[in-house]
């Protein structure tokens, strides 16, 4: 089954559909100027020839985690208390998931308050890129209500990706199945990184080992196929959409694949790139796509004839994310 169809029957079973964020206005920060150095200067040349100077209006709750304990949220610093690793929000933007400097998965407060250890790493494994997978209950095809945090775990030199309930207590994960659809190959399962779960139970995932972005729909059937080349890919909260990194001429470039039409279309969003373009998150309206640059964080925003040009959203450098 395609992932269209796949999609469509996940949709037509889920009550609801994922609420619009309001947008706020924010006016984007200036361009940052390098420190120092020859390659730093030609590097912040190529970023400022490469993006829009206009200014932008950037939906609320962009955040921004840098691997410590201060996590950006709407231009302000956040002190988390502990070391923050790859943030993730849940879709309500009530809590944060991320990984702290001990490597367990912890889930907190908006503001890294009431830190609950929702699994212990148990010493010799690398957990990263936890993200929501957040349900409602199906009672027609008897599915309980979800509210799973899935991760890369890195486990004798396999990187494999795993769940556990979010609301555990030193919860044990359990490795997640990954299942070929009927008259496909059989999917790597191990290799697998850069989890990231839609609104209808679906998520995508990256494999290091043949450079492909896969899908999974874990709402009824538990299968996925590959879709394209590429990695950091990021799903849009209605499934239409999937954004994901791939190399063009020696920089890292962001493409879409649309399964919105008759086919999917895959399209590079960023051609005119002269620097790496990674770790892309989409808003919760899915009209936005955030992304990491050497000098900071860009946003691209859909217009009607795809997306416009990189506008800078902050000159602090990290992974962003938005708070649902």
């Amino acid at each position: 089954m395609s992932a269209r169809n796949r999609r469509s029957t996940a949709a037509a079973v889920t009550a609801g559909a994922a609420a619009l964020l309001a947008l706020c206005g924010a006016a984007a920060n200036a361009m940052a100027a390098p420190s120092s150095g020859g390659g730093a200067k030609a590097g912040a040349a190529m970023v400022a020839a490469a993006a829009s100077t206009h200014t932008l209006t950037v939906p609320r709750g962009l955040t921004i985690s840098d691997g410590t304990r201060h996590v950006v949220v709407n231009g302000r610093s956040i002190d988390f208390g502990t070391v923050v690793r790859d943030l993730a929000w849940n879709p309500a933007g009530s809590k944060a998931a991320f990984v702290d400097g001990h490597g367990n998965l912890v889930v907190s407060d908006p503001d890294g308050s009431h830190r609950v250890t929702v699994a212990a790493n148990a010493g010799g494994q690398t957990w990263s890129h936890p993200t929501w997978q957040v349900s409602a209950a199906d009672h027609q095809n008897q599915i309980p209500a979800k509210n799973n945090l899935i991760f890369s775990a890195k486990i004798n030199g396999r990187t494999v990706l795993e769940s556990v309930k979010a609301t555990s207590n030193h919860g044990r994960p359990a490795r997640i199945s990954l299942n070929n659809e009927p008259g496909e190959s059989g999917l790597p399962q191990s290799d697998n990184t850069w989890p990231n779960a839609g609104g209808y139970g679906t998520a995508v995932y990256a494999n290091t080992h043949d450079g492909e972005v896969y899908i999974r729909d874990d709402y009824l059937r538990q299968q996925g196929h590959a879709l394209a080349k590429g990695s950091e890919p990021a799903l849009s909260a209605d499934d239409e959409e999937v954004v994901f990194v791939r190399s063009v001429h020696g920089h890292d470039h962001l493409f879409v694949e649309d399964f919105g039409g008759a086919a999917p279309v895959v399209k590079d969003v960023t051609p005119h790139a002269t620097t790496d373009y990674t770790e892309p998150a989409w808003s919760p309206n899915g009209r936005t796509i955030a992304f990491r640059a050497p000098n900071g964080v860009y946003t691209i925003t859909k217009t009607a004839h795809g997306f416009g040009a990189p506008v800078k959203a902050s000159s602090h450098t990290g992974l962003p994310a938005y708070r649902g």
